[in-house]
């Protein structure tokens, strides 16, 4: 049997996955990551610590799958993306925390750029609009706030690296300093028609060209794991950012093809194929994972409070004792009673693009519990994606496409079966969820199999994907569009 060991490392915890060369997932190992919140609206991780768990999950999901590092034909890295890091090339050691890319601190510096008139400029180049979501703004932020980084960047010192170099560093011991399509496309300073960094992105940051990884295909080999970590060289093969990885794993190959990740956030992307398209919706355009040299691009939307509005309901409100009883207390009120929640915790994503809205709940009365500010939340992520699939279902039908006609789902909320049949109704399209859910760190796993081997083709990928269950819509239509123009309003009201 040949083993591939995926790394995913998200915003809340890092996993360590053994599959199987059909995909199935042999044995899985977890560890929660710390939030730091140094002030409002800042997000930070400890990079080192996250090292040092993602090995620890990575030893414990081989024991657990009885297997050695020797019987491990690949890995394969997935992360969050635009979470930032910056690091001495001789010590290793970061200059800052991680700057998490729910982190809004950036946000002077993007509306420097948009003053200056680049916006135009950094969505023709990168896809993307100008936000203090992505890492380029961070980065500078780092160089610019950290005393002496500025110097020793100068003096070619720094690396700088999105959550996958920074593994592939500690994973090779500083040997390799690297990332690939999809992570770099997420920084405002990678050209993705060229596939190259761009001087004068870089120069409008007043960044080093001296600091930033070698940039590579997604499906291509990244280096070797040194022996001393697991026993035994091991080929890493594939990397991708978590949501261009769960396209990948989603087996989205085509063009029209739609996922939707309930993690963190919620990232929906629709494959366009070689064709790079603008959106007119609020939509960014991003690399899609490359199984070889030849530029894939996707539309996304990213809504930056998804499965955390559980969270908040468990940490903040202290609604649930566990994440998991959020369905059971939703189910025990037939519907929200008229409450919606809008959790702008930290602005609102696409396809709104609301950096100062804040949350809010709307529509309490005396008769207001808790079950129903719960199922309003569970709502909340539902009407956040209803909104990201109609922006893209207007893109696709102006650029001449298919209506989307049905949604991929996965990610940890997607075994939420209310949530589902939800977003179903105000879609009114099939919601599919496949056999396995694991589907970032499947991505991950196919992309480092493409490279050693283990898979000829992404056509044998399309066979290994499987259906477990179909969510059709149930509510009349006129009732859906209802319900999303109610949403629509307790989102103007969340920004004055």
């Amino acid at each position: 049997m040949t083993y591939i060991l995926a790394l995913d490392q998200g915003t809340s915890s890092s996993r360590s996955i053994v599959f199987d060369e059909a995909g199935q997932t042999v044995a899985m190992a977890q560890l929660e990551l710390q939030q730091i919140y140094p002030q409002p609206g800042w997000v930070e991780h400890d990079a080192q610590e996250i090292w040092r768990i993602q090995l620890a999950t990575a030893r414990e999901a081989l024991a657990k799958a009885g297997i050695t590092a020797a019987q491990v034909k690949a890995i394969g890295i997935t992360n969050q993306r635009e979470t930032t890091v910056v690091w001495n090339r001789k010590t290793g050691i970061p200059i800052h925390h991680a700057i998490v890319w729910q982190d809004r601190r950036a946000e002077p510096t993007c509306a420097d750029l948009r003053e200056r008139g680049l916006a135009d400029t950094i969505q023709t180049k990168t896809g993307l609009l100008v936000d203090a979501y992505f890492s380029g703004t961070k980065l500078k932020w780092i160089l610019d706030n950290v005393p002496g980084a500025r110097t020793q960047a100068a003096h070619g010192e720094l690396a700088f690296g999105t959550i996958d170099s920074w593994l592939i560093w500690q994973l090779t011991e500083g040997r390799v300093h690297v990332t690939d399509v999809s992570n770099a496309s997420r920084t405002m300073l990678f050209n993705v028609h060229t596939n190259l960094w761009d001087d004068d992105l870089l120069a409008a940051l007043d960044i080093p060209a001296s600091l930033m990884p070698a940039v590579q295909p997604s499906a291509s080999l990244f280096g070797e794991v040194v022996p001393s970590l697991f026993g035994h060289a091991i080929p890493i093969g594939g990397v991708a950012g978590d949501q261009q990885s769960a396209l990948f794993g989603q087996a989205c190959f085509k063009a029209g093809m739609v996922k939707n990740t309930y993690g963190t956030g919620c990232f929906m992307l629709m494959h366009t194929g070689s064709t790079f398209q603008t959106s007119r919706n609020g939509l960014i355009t991003t690399s899609a994972a490359q199984a070889n040299t030849q530029p894939q691009y996707a539309l996304e939307g990213s809504v930056f409070v998804g499965g955390a509005v559980v969270q908040w309901l468990r940490d903040g409100l202290h609604a649930i004792q566990g994440s998991g009883e959020v369905q059971s207390l939703a189910q025990s009120v037939p519907d929200s009673g008229g409450v919606i929640v809008v959790p702008a915790f930290t602005g609102l994503g696409a396809p709104y693009w609301k950096p100062d809205a804040r949350g809010s709940i709307t529509g309490l009365t005396r008769g207001s519990t808790l079950a129903h500010i719960a199922r309003a939340a569970l709502e909340s992520i539902a009407f956040q994606s209803a909104a990201l699939l109609q922006a893209m279902s207007r893109d696709a039908v102006s650029a001449g496409a298919a209506a989307v006609s049905e949604l991929r789902v996965d990610g940890g909320a997607c075994v939420n079966d209310l949530l589902m049949q939800f977003q179903a109704d105000l879609l009114g399209i099939p919601v599919v969820r496949p056999a396995v859910t694991e589907t970032t760190a499947l991505g991950a796993a196919y992309l480092a199999g493409l490279t050693t081997g283990v898979y000829s083709n992404t056509d044998e990928l399309t066979q290994l994907w499987k259906a477990e269950r179909r969510f059709l819509p149930t509510l009349p239509p006129a009732r859906a569009k209802e319900l999303m123009e109610r949403w629509e309003h307790a989102v103007r009201q969340t920004t004055l």
